[in-house]
Protein backbone atom coordinates (compact mmCIF):
# COMPACT_ATOMS: atom_id res chain seq x y z
CA UNK A 1 0.00 0.00 0.00
CA UNK A 2 1.19 3.08 -1.37
CA UNK A 3 -0.39 6.32 0.81
CA UNK A 4 -0.06 9.67 -0.55
CA UNK A 5 -0.10 12.23 2.30
CA UNK A 6 -0.49 15.79 2.19
CA UNK A 7 1.09 18.16 5.07
CA UNK A 8 -0.46 21.73 5.23
CA UNK A 9 1.96 23.72 7.04
CA UNK A 10 2.50 27.48 7.90
CA UNK A 11 5.07 29.98 8.12
CA UNK A 12 4.65 32.15 11.14
CA UNK A 13 6.27 34.85 13.40
CA UNK A 14 8.02 33.58 16.29
CA UNK A 15 6.84 34.80 18.96
CA UNK A 16 8.13 32.92 21.91
CA UNK A 17 10.31 36.01 22.83
CA UNK A 18 7.76 38.91 22.31
CA UNK A 19 9.37 42.18 23.21
CA UNK A 20 10.37 45.38 21.75
CA UNK A 21 9.12 46.31 18.31
CA UNK A 22 7.45 42.69 18.49
CA UNK A 23 3.89 44.67 17.98
CA UNK A 24 2.58 47.61 15.95
CA UNK A 25 1.17 50.85 17.84
CA UNK A 26 -2.36 49.00 16.40
CA UNK A 27 -1.89 45.79 18.45
CA UNK A 28 -0.92 43.77 16.18
CA UNK A 29 2.29 41.11 15.70
CA UNK A 30 4.95 42.94 13.78
CA UNK A 31 5.80 40.23 11.40
CA UNK A 32 9.14 42.06 10.12
CA UNK A 33 10.68 42.73 13.80
CA UNK A 34 10.23 38.60 14.23
CA UNK A 35 11.69 35.51 12.85
CA UNK A 36 9.47 33.37 10.89
CA UNK A 37 9.47 29.58 11.73
CA UNK A 38 7.65 26.61 10.76
CA UNK A 39 3.73 26.70 12.64
CA UNK A 40 4.83 24.10 15.53
CA UNK A 41 1.32 22.20 15.10
CA UNK A 42 1.70 22.10 11.68
CA UNK A 43 5.51 20.07 12.61
CA UNK A 44 3.28 18.00 14.95
CA UNK A 45 1.90 16.76 11.57
CA UNK A 46 4.42 16.37 9.47
CA UNK A 47 5.77 14.14 12.32
CA UNK A 48 3.06 12.03 12.26
CA UNK A 49 3.29 11.48 8.58
CA UNK A 50 6.92 10.32 8.34
CA UNK A 51 5.82 8.36 11.55
CA UNK A 52 3.60 6.93 8.68
CA UNK A 53 5.74 6.37 6.03
CA UNK A 54 8.21 4.53 8.30
CA UNK A 55 5.45 2.49 8.48
CA UNK A 56 4.01 2.06 5.23
CA UNK A 57 5.18 2.99 1.18
CA UNK A 58 4.32 6.12 1.23
CA UNK A 59 4.94 10.23 -0.01
CA UNK A 60 4.32 13.09 1.49
CA UNK A 61 3.60 16.54 -0.21
CA UNK A 62 3.63 19.57 1.77
CA UNK A 63 1.51 22.09 0.87
CA UNK A 64 1.77 25.91 2.15
CA UNK A 65 0.56 29.05 1.18
CA UNK A 66 2.13 32.22 1.93
CA UNK A 67 4.91 35.02 0.87
CA UNK A 68 8.33 34.01 -1.05
CA UNK A 69 9.88 33.63 2.13
CA UNK A 70 7.61 30.95 3.32
CA UNK A 71 10.33 28.69 1.12
CA UNK A 72 12.37 28.57 4.17
CA UNK A 73 10.25 26.71 6.07
CA UNK A 74 9.22 24.41 3.34
CA UNK A 75 13.04 23.44 3.46
CA UNK A 76 12.98 22.78 7.04
CA UNK A 77 10.17 20.30 5.62
CA UNK A 78 12.18 18.63 2.97
CA UNK A 79 14.91 18.34 5.60
CA UNK A 80 12.85 16.58 7.76
CA UNK A 81 11.56 14.23 5.26
CA UNK A 82 8.93 15.64 3.21
CA UNK A 83 9.49 14.31 -0.33
CA UNK A 84 7.80 17.24 -2.40
CA UNK A 85 6.85 21.00 -1.53
CA UNK A 86 4.08 23.02 -2.56
CA UNK A 87 4.35 27.04 -2.15
CA UNK A 88 0.94 28.75 -3.17
CA UNK A 89 2.46 32.48 -3.57
CA UNK A 90 0.95 35.65 -4.78
CA UNK A 91 -0.13 39.18 -3.43
CA UNK A 92 -3.71 38.40 -3.66
CA UNK A 93 -3.36 35.96 -0.36
CA UNK A 94 -1.84 38.29 1.50
CA UNK A 95 -4.46 39.21 4.49
CA UNK A 96 -6.24 36.05 3.15
CA UNK A 97 -9.29 34.49 6.29
CA UNK A 98 -9.35 31.21 6.50
CA UNK A 99 -12.09 30.85 4.89
CA UNK A 100 -9.52 32.30 1.66
CA UNK A 101 -7.60 29.71 3.28
CA UNK A 102 -9.18 27.38 3.20
CA UNK A 103 -10.20 27.72 -0.63
CA UNK A 104 -6.88 28.26 -2.10
CA UNK A 105 -5.91 25.14 -0.39
CA UNK A 106 -8.43 22.69 -1.52
CA UNK A 107 -8.32 24.03 -4.91
CA UNK A 108 -4.61 23.40 -4.76
CA UNK A 109 -4.96 19.92 -3.54
CA UNK A 110 -7.54 19.48 -6.58
CA UNK A 111 -4.42 20.41 -8.75
CA UNK A 112 -2.50 17.79 -6.82
CA UNK A 113 -4.42 14.84 -7.44
CA UNK A 114 -5.77 11.68 -5.85
CA UNK A 115 -4.48 11.70 -2.66
CA UNK A 116 -4.96 9.21 0.84
CA UNK A 117 -4.49 11.39 3.77
CA UNK A 118 -4.48 15.19 4.30
CA UNK A 119 -2.63 16.10 8.05
CA UNK A 120 -3.12 19.57 9.09
CA UNK A 121 -1.86 21.00 12.54
CA UNK A 122 -4.29 21.85 14.77
CA UNK A 123 -3.81 25.31 14.95
CA UNK A 124 -1.42 28.18 13.75
CA UNK A 125 0.34 30.02 16.65
CA UNK A 126 -0.16 33.53 14.73
CA UNK A 127 -3.72 33.42 14.63
CA UNK A 128 -4.91 30.49 16.62
CA UNK A 129 -8.46 30.00 15.56
CA UNK A 130 -7.87 26.60 14.32
CA UNK A 131 -10.71 26.46 11.57
CA UNK A 132 -8.69 25.96 8.06
CA UNK A 133 -8.15 22.26 8.68
CA UNK A 134 -12.04 21.71 9.59
CA UNK A 135 -12.79 24.28 6.81
CA UNK A 136 -10.58 22.36 3.85
CA UNK A 137 -11.80 19.01 4.77
CA UNK A 138 -15.50 20.59 4.59
CA UNK A 139 -14.84 21.90 1.21
CA UNK A 140 -13.44 18.77 0.00
CA UNK A 141 -16.16 16.60 1.39
CA UNK A 142 -14.08 14.42 2.72
CA UNK A 143 -14.12 13.20 6.73
CA UNK A 144 -12.15 14.98 9.56
CA UNK A 145 -10.86 14.01 12.99
CA UNK A 146 -9.53 16.89 14.76
CA UNK A 147 -7.44 16.88 17.99
CA UNK A 148 -5.72 13.59 17.09
CA UNK A 149 -3.33 12.45 19.73
CA UNK A 150 -1.92 9.37 18.12
CA UNK A 151 -1.88 7.21 15.30
CA UNK A 152 -1.89 3.68 16.17
CA UNK A 153 -1.73 2.07 12.53
CA UNK A 154 -2.62 2.70 9.25
CA UNK A 155 -4.21 -0.35 7.31
CA UNK A 156 -5.23 -0.22 3.29
CA UNK A 157 -8.85 -0.86 4.59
Amino acid sequence: MALRMIVTVKQVPDTQNLKGEAMTPEGTVNRGALPAIVNPEDLIALEEALRIKETVDGSIIVLSMGPPSATEALKECFYRGADDLVLLSDKVFAGADTLATSFTLKSAIEKLGDYDLILCGRQAIDGDTAQVGPQLAEKLKINQLTRVTEVLEVTDN
